[in-house]
């Protein structure tokens, strides 16, 4: 077969796409099996579960102590103990003995005067099946213990167990086959990192899907990863909906381009029901049915593959065994700052979330479908709706939580400037306080201090260069924050220079070289304390924006501008020596500037802040930061009046 552009079929809504699918795999479930109930944890009943046998199957004494006929202690009293022998009219027994024959009550221990062994006193009277557990009293026999539809527990395994019910059936679990595709990918345990050649890709969503699959319930094979070859993945999509699998998951080529096989492969060999759906990230998903099994084309990106599978591969897996809806918290978050949005399409919008001054604060992550760490990052999900252009500033959006409230609730939320030592500061926080966590966003400087001044923060990292004369963040949260009381912490002193690609090959000396040798430069993003300190040091040397090739391109944290020179997309970057160092490339310096904290005053003394300020002025702190390379610590942990 020759390989053709697709065009995609009219994509539908999320919840058309879904009653589509619903609609088409109704009558589909899997077959019932019959398993013991030791391994039915989390299985779906096919057929009432009705006792056989009734528990407890005896009287059983309730209480250590002796049993009795309760006739027989009528009348006893303080004034009037009765005698009774053991062996004759008492009996000893355990809690949970059967009870002796012709006894109906058991007497405490405590409540019995033992006069030596032949003889027991008795100072009140019991009644009739006190302390006594009747048979049947927890279950009887032929009572329905659980209808089918039932998802068995914990406790109803011991339910079962207890009514003599030892196997069971139920609905099996579906088996699906995932097909990873792609002429890119590369196998993880076949490949040395230091060999990927470029072009090559880590796969890594056959991985993924396979959890979400355990997490519906289902089990998984992985199939040997496929290249681009319309005929092979042909084959191995009708041997898999042939045998024994339930369901089908193609990874990668779901999109329009001329090597994604996934449509004209589900349309070869069945129909292919929605193709496109107006969600992002997650839109090439495609959707078919081949020999009445469901086959899915999930797109070849991270968080496309994980959207599209949780939205409507999931949710089919649980519905064919019959399992109930995944139950999923949600509460109501402010979002930090206005967030655009593309009419015609729901978004789902990974978020940052932390918990300051009662208000749950939302931060946006990068929207990139292939930054997998978007979701490894987030708090939650935000899903704005496809009839919304944007959402503003402060506005209340329910998020999915992805991490329990509880956890949320103890993390401190910094946002600004990006520096590498919170990383740091953040695992040292949790080596010795594991209940508090750091959520960081980076928005620059600028950033940060308008989050303080709206109280969306607790903390906030600066590094603003004042041009007037040359002193740090002083003067700008005396601009900007006259009515907020805040504390300033020095975390530490950091060198900022050019990073430049191993052994310096363009022989670069200064800023002035970027506009004599007409290099590629990446910047950072605008109100950042680096764009900042780099358009002071353009002013000084008479240079303009327009004399850079490259000004506008930017990125929000070091790393990335490093990332960029090393992957040779930019000659040069204005950053910290530790990005630089880490990537194992060449640094310039310019400067050497302060990064303070700024933090709300009314946050300042409480807990959490308190153990962030004395990790910070920890000897061990310290010497991680050292290690980085490119920061001093000279004034690490004092607080700046």
């Amino acid at each position: 077969m020759t390989s053709k552009r697709n065009i995609y079929l009219d994509t539908k809504s999320i919840e058309i796409a879904w009653q589509i699918l619903a609609d088409t795999f109704r009558n589909r479930t899997t077959p019932v099996e019959t398993i013991e109930v030791t391994a039915a944890r989390g299985r779906v009943l096919a057929a009432p579960a009705i006792a056989v046998l009734s528990s407890p199957n005896f009287h059983a004494a309730a209480m250590d102590g002796i049993a009795v006929d309760a006739k027989h202690t009528f009348g006893a009293s303080d004034e009037a103990p009765k005698i009774l022998v053991p062996g004759k009219d008492a009996f000893w027994v355990n809690t949970g003995h059967a009870m002796p024959k012709d006894t109906n009550a058991v007497i405490m221990i405590e409540h019995v005067n033992i006069i030596d062994e032949k003889t027991v006193q008795i100072e009140a009277p019991v009644f009739p099946w006190q302390h006594v557990r009747k048979m049947g009293e927890d279950i009887v026999a032929t009572k329905l213990l659980f209808p089918r539809g039932h998802q068995i527990n914990a406790y109803a395994m011991g339910a079962l167990l207890s009514g003599g019910i030892f196997r069971v059936s139920v609905y099996k679990k579906p088996r699906v086959l995932i097909i990873p595709t792609g002429s890119e990918l590369v196998q993880w345990d076949k490949v040395q990192v230091e060999q990927l050649a470029p072009g090559q890709v880590v796969e890594s969503n056959s991985t993924v899907l396979g959890a979400l699959c355990r997490d519906n319930g289902a089990l998984f094979d992985c199939h040997a990863m496929l290249r681009d070859d319309i005929d092979n993945i042909t084959d191995a999509v009708a041997k898999a909906v042939k045998g024994d699998y339930d369901m089908v998951c193609i990874i990668g080529g779901s999109s329009a381009g001329s090597e994604d096989f996934a449509r004209p492969v589900i349309a070869s060999l069945g129909q292919v029901l929605v193709h496109g759906v107006t969600m992002m990230p997650g839109k090439p998903v495609l959707m078919g049915r081949v020999f009445e099994k469901p086959v899915f084309g999930i797109p070849g990106y991270p968080v496309s593959a994980i959207v599209a599978f949780e939205q409507f591969a999931g949710p089919l897996l649980r519905r064919m065994q019959k399992l109930p809806e995944l139950q999923i918290q949600s509460a109501p978050v402010s979002l930090a700052r206005k967030i655009a949005s593309k009419l015609g399409q729901d978004e789902f919008l990974r978020v940052k979330i932390g918990s300051v001054d009662g208000r749950l604060i939302a931060s946006q992550l990068p929207r990139g479908s292939g930054s997998i760490t978007t979701l490894t990052e987030a708090d939650g999900i935000i899903r704005i709706p496809r009839d919304v252009e944007g959402v503003s500033e402060n506005e209340l959006m329910s998020a999915r939580l992805l991490r329990p409230l509880s956890a949320i609730e103890n993390t401190l939320v910094i946002t600004g400037s990006h520096d590498n030592t919170l990383d740091l500061l953040a695992d040292q926080m949790r080596r010795f306080h594991d209940g508090i966590g750091m959520s960081s966003s980076h928005v620059g400087s600028m950033g940060g201090l308008m989050a303080i001044r709206n109280k969306a923060c607790h903390l906030a990292g600066i590094h603003l260069l004042d041009p007037a004369d040359g002193s740090y963040n002083i003067s700008y949260i005396k601009k900007y924050l006259p009515q907020t009381p805040v504390r300033l912490v020095n975390l530490v002193m950091r060198e900022q220079g050019l990073i430049v690609p191993k052994g310096n090959p363009k022989g670069i000396q200064s800023i002035e070289d970027l506009k004599d040798k007409k290099l590629r430069f990446i910047n950072r993003q605008p109100g950042s304390g680096t764009r900042i300190l780099f358009d002071y040091k353009l002013g000084a040397l008479g240079l303009v924006p327009a004399d850079i090739q490259g000004y506008e391109n930017d990125e929000y944290t070091h790393m990335s501008v490093a990332v960029a020179v090393l992957s040779g997309r930019a000659d040069a970057g204005l950053g910290i020596m530790a990005a630089a160092r880490a990537l194992d490339l060449d640094f310039i310096p310019v400067v050497t500037e302060a990064y303070d904290l700024v933090i709300l005053e009314q946050f300042f003394n409480t807990p959490n802040i308190q153990i962030l300020l004395e990790t910070v002025a920890t000897d061990a702190f310290k010497k991680r930061v050292l290690a980085l390379g490119g920061y001093g610590v000279q004034k690490t942990g004092q607080e700046i009046t």
